[in-house]
């Protein structure tokens, strides 16, 4: 229920947690001029009730307010003996008393009401809204208005706002740069991912939602733009993916005249700006990757360096081991042995939890992982124990550092293949160390890493013999590896880079191909691609384009990892499900045959 209620602020108890019953509540009362006018110390930095009918927040009061005169607004959180109100908002909580004929002796204040209206009753809610209770994401997102008065929401939204802020300020005012907005509606371009199509009156003609301002920032640059960001909406048709999102947020930025490390040390500037305070400092410089180190290292091109068990190379004390799937895997071109070291790993992975992730391995990569177990007093437990000598078994030991209780994971095969699998594996095995209680990846713990020279191309999952962007299409070839445009493509390097945290790719950007020549042989020698789709484009870096290159920061997943969000759905206000659904609106929903008519469409019935 809604409520208005004047107040007098006092000295007073402390207040009992019971079943709250919500209602929009204003406490009001008239207020003597003395005590109304608030110093500049009450506001601190900012004025959260200007232009509003109260005075203060709930979360707000304290001792210096007492015997002040006070207007609060908000929702009913508590009743108890109809006496005691606690009021709710997006700030706190404040207890109010209704009124007893002498002030209560302890706690820290209270509010005595003069006046209570209720601007609005609700009926009962589907959840309550604390922290304490359990409620599924479907509940959630249904009633995602109710949601967001949770604490962790408020929390999430105003610090994402808050750091959005600041990233204008530091962008605009600092560097200056020029806020421009780009076009949704567009056109069907080739690359990335798939978009989501706008039907039109026009016969047989559809708009395209962009799922970057790619195009549009590479034309700001040509107009002599300079220095680009906005704060954009992106669309892609990605289906049911985990954690992503059909429509998300990107802080794109583009600058003209620009190297690789000039776009880095922006956004690392940008980024310690923006920092919250109370999460600490960030490194000066962001530590760096090669793409091949990553791969090689952590089986991932988005490594999480806030733990070890970083991949071994053991090739060559395996190279001995006669077990048929390794000698075939050491034979082949690319073939390699590679381990991982699980610290104290045979104590907390032995039996079906071990063996439900290798088959998991297996599933996905077909990649066999052989477990050695490393017994107290040193000796193993493991198939390899019966092909590997006493001093080879002391090798291994030696080249992986395996230990006393330690346990290895070894894998023999193709080097990208060996390396994804046990890169996979390295995060599983976190996970359960950490749900046994081993402290593995510090939670407040921040690593941010760029990952550069990424290749070019690669293979086609469906056609191997043909080639596709590894990022996008516009992405310019490392300088020293331009020759092989044209004698082996695949080899190519590009001055792409990726900013990880903890993990997680936050961001990606590139220098861009500003020669048109350059940008038709990719598209149509290499890539296969329309170059007519691209006219547009083509045509403008022939009218005197400057180098130029930029970033895109993912905010959401930016925000989620900032918080210690499960997932980006916490840090965006109304998000979609799983599915691509909002489960609140119950979009997107079916339109009539009518309605599609002028559209040119007609739906066809399910096969």
């Amino acid at each position: 229920m809604a409520l208005r209620a004047g107040l007098k602020c006092f000295m007073g108890s402390g207040l009992i947690w019971r079943r709250p019953g919500f209602r929009t509540l204003c406490v009001t009362s008239r207020r003597d001029a003395a005590n109304s006018a608030r110093s500049h110390e009450d506001r601190k930095t900012q004025d959260l009730s200007s232009f509003a009918i109260r005075s203060h927040t709930c979360g707000e009061l304290c001792l210096a307010h007492v015997g002040q005169e006070v207007t609060l607004c908000g929702w009913l959180q508590y009743r108890r003996h109809d006496k005691f109100l606690v009021l709710r908002d997006f700030h706190g909580l404040t207890q109010i008393i209704l009124p007893p004929d002498e002030n209560m002796p302890t706690g820290a204040i209270e509010i005595q009401a003069k006046q209570v209206h209720i601007l609005n009753p609700c009926k009962k809610l589907p959840f309550e809204i604390k922290e304490s209770v359990k409620k599924s994401e479907s509940l959630r997102m249904q009633y995602r208005y109710l949601d967001i008065r949770s604490a962790h929401l408020q929390y999430n939204l105003r610090l994402r706002s808050t750091m959005v802020m600041k990233m204008r300020e530091y962008l605009c005012n600092q560097h200056g740069f020029v806020d421009v907005e780009t076009p949704t509606l567009f056109k069907r371009t080739p690359g990335g991912a798939k978009e989501f199509v706008v039907p039109t009156q026009e016969h047989g003609k559809f708009y395209s939602l962009p799922q970057s301002p790619q195009q549009f920032k590479q034309l700001l640059m040509v107009g002599g733009m300079d220095r680009y960001f906005q704060v954009a909406r992106c669309y892609r048709d990605e289906g049911s993916r985990p954690d992503r999102q059909p429509e998300f947020t990107q802080v794109d930025i583009e600058m003209s005249f620009v190297d690789q490390l000039g776009i880095q040390r922006l956004v690392e500037g940008l980024l310690r700006y923006s920092w919250p305070e109370e999460k600490g400092s960030l490194p000066d410089p962001f530590p760096v990757m090669t793409y091949a180190e990553a791969m090689s290292s952590y089986g991932v091109d988005k490594p999480d360096t806030r733990f070890q068990m970083k991949i071994t190379d053991v090739t060559s004390q395996m190279k001995t081991v006669q077990l048929q799937f390794v000698q075939e895997a050491l034979g082949k071109a690319h073939g390699c042995a590679k381990a991982i070291r699980v610290t104290e790993g045979a104590k907390y992975l032995t039996g079906k939890a071990l063996d439900v992730m290798l088959d998991m391995i297996w599933d996905q990569y077909k990649q066999e992982v052989i477990a050695v177990v490393v017994r107290p007093d040193g000796s193993w437990k493991s198939l390899l124990r019966n092909y590997l000598s006493e001093d080879q078994q002391k090798d291994l030991a030696g080249a992986t550092g395996a230990k006393a209780e330690d346990l290895l994971l070894l894998a023999a095969g193709q080097h990208d293949t060996a390396c994804a699998a046990l890169g996979k594996l390295r995060l599983e095995v976190a996970s359960h160390l950490e749900e046994c209680g081993v402290s593995l990846r510090e939670p407040n713990a921040f690593h941010f890493l760029w990952v550069v020279d990424f290749p070019l191309f690669l293979p086609k999952e469906d056609k191997a013999e043909e080639l596709e962007s590894a990022h996008h299409p516009f992405t310019a070839p490392h300088p020293e590896d331009l020759e092989l445009l044209h004698t082996d493509p695949a080899k190519v390097r590009s001055q792409h880079y990726d900013l990880v945290l903890n993990g997680s790719e936050v961001g990606g950007g590139s220098i861009r191909i500003h020669n048109s020549q350059l940008q038709r042989w990719i598209l149509g020698d290499i890539l296969k691609e329309d170059v007519g789709l691209l006219s547009h484009l083509l045509e403008a870096l022939d009218l005197g384009a400057p180098p130029h290159g930029g970033i895109a920061l993912g905010l959401d997943r930016l925000i989620a990892t900032i918080v210690g969000a499960a997932s980006i759905r916490d840090v965006i206000a109304f998000p979609k499900s799983f599915r691509g659904h909002d489960l609140m609106s119950n979009a997107p929903d079916f339109v009539s045959a009518e309605e599609l008519q002028p559209y040119h469409i007609q739906v066809t019935p399910n096969k």
